[in-house]
């Protein structure tokens, strides 16, 4: 973590550096992984110099088998081989360890980030970053290091052995050599930014075939897929042109730089100046034999050079966003031992602002009420005035940037994230259950429950009669985001993981909102069941759920304007009375009185 973090944000033209600091956890591997590939490309070296004296051996000695050197060949491609194999699984080996070592990281960043970050990454852009950036380094982790080792070592062993064996040959392939570079120095002019235009084209692509694809019931109901189609269209040709636009301005240069140093060149180069130098008596003709052996894979070795700058450019946006996250700002914690713990359930507010970004107006301006232990405090305005906020500050999902909230006199950034949590449950009205049985989901947050403690939960949460129904009872799957059961039996097993949980504080934001009248009974039975005895916030626009709560708490664009309970604030003008008349003109509304309306 500490080279990952290190390297999060270096300065621009660090990008290679950026790209081997994230393997750094495996970096032993990916070493002996490069040095096998060195050694692989030294066997081959060591195979062609064995054959090379095998033809010598036989000139001078036409009776004889030359044995050594032809074992030596055979044990050079053997052990050629066989590095190159280790070479390739221990890279391979390096990059799955490293899938996993890089996800375990960003899933622990996540748990000691704000809430806020992870919402404005969003669920795309983090499930984007988590799996498919990680995804897309495995095949650069794997694949380029042996091919590291053999683009730098390879061509400087083979530069001293042809410079042994004849210098003026060896300048020869060194021409060649050099002219590939400059043609591949063409080919890779304005490479950093049109692999950035490429990859944002690519990218464009992939978001828009999502939201085609999620799309499809509006699509389908709306537009039949000529506005949404039409974006696809257009990301398609964007990406298109951008291709065009690379092969343009670089194929040309691409095309030159593999025909120079495909072996060809070199070996029609080193065959005419051997042939004239052998025909001199300058050079001898096995001498000649093993520079023609040699010579190509001196410029073969370069290729992978620029096989390597191809996949650092794939990835360099992957690393990027890892590193980005990597280096997240954490929520402040206190010091380990000195976490303090409230005294009881009461909420405190003092003077709280809060906005979500530095940028943004303020959500929350100098609120301040108390919640005493055991009461119900109902949050009431209409939409956008703050109540949502002022829930998800409680359990910190983010700080507060004015004032404090306290829980038994205790500020909540100096308690620990355990300490809190054991303080404060929360049922929202979007509901989550993971893909797991509905006993586990109940289960969250309390692994060590019996199945009788279980049982209890579900029952009190009016839950017990249709989840013993179900096929396999409490081990039937919830399935994904919990798709396999209706909205009201989603919400009645979160109430139960909260009666579960049995925390002091309860947050209720909109817990009924979505609810049938049917579900809304059995949630509101639940509800009882779980608020009885506990310090209750909750966030709700069915004023009918608040007249008996101990105190209601009106908001209106960020702001506290009325405090007090039911019949005190009907009585007074205001902005609770006008929310009560426009509910209980909305209570009498029916579709007789709608139609009434439009023939008048």
């Amino acid at each position: 973590m500490r080279a990952a973090s290190h390297a999060a944000r270096p300065e621009r033209g660090d990008d290679d550096d950026r790209a081997w600091a994230i393997m750094e956890p495996v970096r032993r591997q990916i070493r002996l992984a490069m040095g096998l590939g060195a050694v692989s490309g030294l066997a081959v070296l060591a195979t062609m110099i064995c054959l090379a004296m095998t033809v010598l051996a036989l000139r001078d000695h036409p009776g004889q088998v030359p044995w050594v050197w032809m074992l030596g060949a055979l044990a050079g491609t053997v052990a050629s081989y066989l590095a190159r194999l280790g070479a390739f699984n221990q890279s391979h080996y390096a990059a799955f360890r490293l899938e996993r070592i890089l996800r375990s990281r960003l899933a622990e960043r996540m748990a000691e980030v704000p809430l806020g970050y992870i919402q404005a990454l969003g669920a795309g852009g983090l499930t984007k970053v988590i799996h498919d950036d990680v995804k897309a380094l495995h095949v650069f982790v794997a694949d380029s290091t042996p091919l590291y080792a053999r683009a730098y070592v390879t061509p400087l062993a083979t530069a001293a052995i042809l410079f042994w064996l004849d210098w003026r040959l060896a300048l020869a392939v060194l021409a060649v050599l050099g002219l590939g570079i400059l043609s591949m120095r063409g080919a890779q002019k304005r490479r950093r930014n049109m692999a950035r235009l490429y990859n944002e084209a690519r990218e464009k692509v992939s978001a828009a075939v999502v939201e085609f694809v999620q799309a499809m019931p509006v699509v389908r109901n709306f537009d039949t897929g000529h506005s949404s189609f039409g974006r696809y269209q257009q990301a398609l040709d964007a990406y298109l042109a951008v291709l065009a636009r690379w092969y343009r301005d670089s194929g040309r240069s691409v095309r030159m730089t593999w025909a120079i140093l495909s072996p060809l060149p070199t070996l029609a180069v080193v065959l005419w100046l051997g042939l004239w130098q052998v025909r001199e008596g300058e050079l001898d003709a096995v001498r000649w034999l093993a520079i023609l052996l040699l010579c190509t894979g001196m410029a073969e070795s370069v290729m992978p050079m620029m096989m390597l700058r191809h996949m650092i450019d794939k990835v360099r946006l992957s690393i990027a966003r890892i590193h980005d996250v990597l280096a997240a700002p954490l929520l402040p914690v206190p010091a380990q031992g000195h976490s303090r713990r409230p005294a009881d359930s009461g909420v405190v507010f003092d003077d709280v602002s809060f906005r979500y970004g530095p940028d943004e107006t303020e959500a929350l301006r100098h609120v301040s009420f108390v919640a005493v232990p055991g009461s119900v405090t109902a949050l009431v305005g209409p939409s956008g005035a703050g109540k949502s906020t002022v829930a998800r500050l409680i359990p910190r999902f983010w700080d507060v940037t004015g004032g404090r909230i306290l829980i038994g006199g205790v500020d909540i950034r100096d308690m620990g994230a355990d300490d809190l949590m054991r303080q404060v449950a929360f049922v929202f009205q979007d509901t989550f259950l993971f893909s797991d049985s509905i006993a586990e989901n109940i289960r969250l947050g309390c692994p060590d429950a019996t199945d009788e403690e279980v049982i209890a939960a579900a029952r009190a949460a009016q839950a017990h009669d249709f989840i013993a129904a179900l096929p396999q009872g409490y081990d039937t799957p919830a399935g994904e985001r919990g798709a396999l059961l209706s909205g009201g039996q989603r919400q009645r097993i979160t109430i139960a993981r909260a009666i579960l949980q049995n925390r002091p504080v309860l947050v209720l934001d909109e817990a009924t909102a979505f609810a049938d009248p049917e579900n809304e009974a059995a949630l509101i039975r639940a509800l009882g069941e779980l608020t009885r005895g506990k310090t209750v916030i909750t966030v709700t626009h069915r004023l009918q759920s608040v007249v008996h709560a101990d105190q209601i708490l009106v908001f209106d664009a960020g702001r506290l304007v009325q405090a007090g309970r039911h019949h005190d604030l009907l009585a007074q003008p205001g902005r609770y009375a006008r929310l009560w008349a426009s509910h209980a003109e909305a209570q009498a509304w029916t579709l007789g009185h709608m139609r009434k309306g439009a023939a008048e």
